[in-house]
């Protein structure tokens, strides 16, 4: 990770960690950086909280005064964004979005002509530039200063091509959509209503401030209840930019990550589209998901955490299914990046195709107990690395033996140090977490 660029872009608290003028930076530098033999073409798009206005404008100034074109998507999704610059010839698009995080944070994700996550190179060399460690760049004038764009039309573009993905129509399915007052509320109700769903949505008039608050894919009890109180068959919840998905069968269980990526792959397998009978996981993976992977012929990988890390595996070895337990999923045939309305689809897919609950299909994994808690820290690394620390993890991990595990890791977004541990019940998992986090305490690296 860089000094600004975590796994997931430029984020921080609006106008306190990134501010207006790292937005214009930012913009100054992609639009010289694509923009050294032509005129760059640069698309925009940008979630629901009040500082996502005062961003997109900074970008697409700095943009415009490098020479490069800004077309602006308004508020759409970050998956949208991707869909957009890999099809429509883009150089590059960025959303702007802090995904999950309140409102107040925002964030800078910059999507490459591929329709993935920037390489790390060209983080670092926006970095230098933000710094001014990097030579000054020329300001376009007349004929050569850009212009922006309305580009609505990309958006529509990109709701239309979620309408063609199914197979089936869910006429007589009743679906619970929570859009978490985000992206998702310009989109996903329009996507199931033309599939020919009954849909009942749920946050979805956002105001600029109630982005992600007690509602969406963090907040899943929301749409537990809604699918309860509704007597719906499927729920489906979203982040704040739409890039995950959590979903909830109709007795209000939660079906997480981990057990998308079981029903998704096994349904490819059986149709004979699962790339090298293959999913890609990250370590956060719990241990249930391979078992019954293990049982059902489906190979799999793991990688760090971050469907960046997933996106690049799945592409260096061509396989079509990957994803993290917090929702993100990458259909490699149908996107190139995590999109929480496609992973909605897919799995209604494999429910009218198979015509079972979705209680059935994920019942078949058995979760082990996971408990994760998050440390406020002033310093990542060295939490994380503390002497101390270490020889409680190891402590852990030896207790644990091959019955459990022990991961602790840093944020890729936040100065949190995550501490997870899968037991056999949720009172060892209490216990050993406990352990770890009381001597991050006693330590004094916790920021209480």
């Amino acid at each position: 990770m860089g000094k600004y660029f975590g796994t997931d872009g430029f984020r921080g608290e609006a106008n306190v960690v990134l501010t207006a003028e790292h937005a214009f930076r930012v913009g100054r530098f992609l639009g010289w950086y694509y923009g050294k033999d032509k005129k760059a073409q640069i698309a925009i798009g940008k979630d629901t909280r009040r500082s996502s206005y005062m961003f997109e404008y900074a970008l697409a100034a700095g943009l415009t005064a490098s020479g490069a074109d800004a077309f602006l998507l308004h508020v759409t999704t970050t998956p949208s964004v991707s869909y957009v610059v890999r099809t429509e010839d883009f150089d590059c698009g960025i959303m702007i979005s802090a995904s999950h995080n309140p409102f107040y944070d925002n964030g800078i994700k910059i999507i490459n002509g591929m329709g993935q996550k920037i390489e790390a190179a060209v983080e670092e060399q926006i970095e230098r530039y933000i710094d001014g460690e990097h030579p000054e760049i020329p300001l376009a004038t007349g004929e050569r200063i850009g212009r922006t764009v309305d580009f609505t039309a990309g958006r529509n573009r990109y709701i239309g091509y979620l309408m063609s993905i199914p197979a089936h129509s869910f006429k007589n399915m009743k679906v619970g959509l929570d859009c978490s007052n985000g992206s998702a509320s310009s989109i996903a109700k329009s996507v199931f209503d033309a599939l020919r769903a009954k849909t009942y949505v749920i946050n979805n008039e956002p105001n600029g401030t109630n982005i992600n608050t007690d509602c969406g894919s963090t907040h899943i009890e929301v749409l537990q209840r809604s699918v309860k109180d509704n007597q719906l068959d499927v729920g489906f919840a979203y982040d704040g930019d739409a890039d995950r998905c959590i979903a909830v069968d109709h007795q209000g269980n939660v079906v997480d990550g981990d057990k998308i990526l079981y029903i998704c792959g096994k349904y490819l397998k059986e149709q004979g589209k699962l790339a090298n009978d293959t999913i890609v996981t990250t370590v956060m993976s719990n241990l249930g998901l391979y078992k019954a992977l293990d049982r059902e012929g489906i190979a799999y990988e793991k990688t760090a955490v971050g469907d960046k890390y997933v996106c690049e595996n799945m592409m260096a070895n061509g396989h079509s299914l990957g994803g993290e337990q917090s929702g993100h999923i990458i259909f490699s045939r149908h996107a190139s990046t995590g999109d929480g309305i496609l992973t909605s689809l897919m799995l209604m897919e494999a429910l009218m195709e198979k015509k079972a609950a979705l209680k059935d299909l994920a019942d078949e994994v058995k979760i082990y107990p996971q408990i994760l808690q998050n440390v406020r820290v002033s310093d990542k690394k060295a939490a994380r690395e503390d002497p101390k620390v270490q020889e409680a993890i190891a402590q852990v991990e030896k207790a644990l033996g091959k019955e459990g595990r022990i991961l602790v890791r840093e944020s890729g977004t936040e100065p949190l140090i995550r501490v997870m541990v899968e037991a056999s019940s949720q009172d060892e998992c209490r216990k050993y977490v406990e352990d770890v986090v009381q001597v991050l305490r006693k330590e004094g690296l916790a920021v209480e």
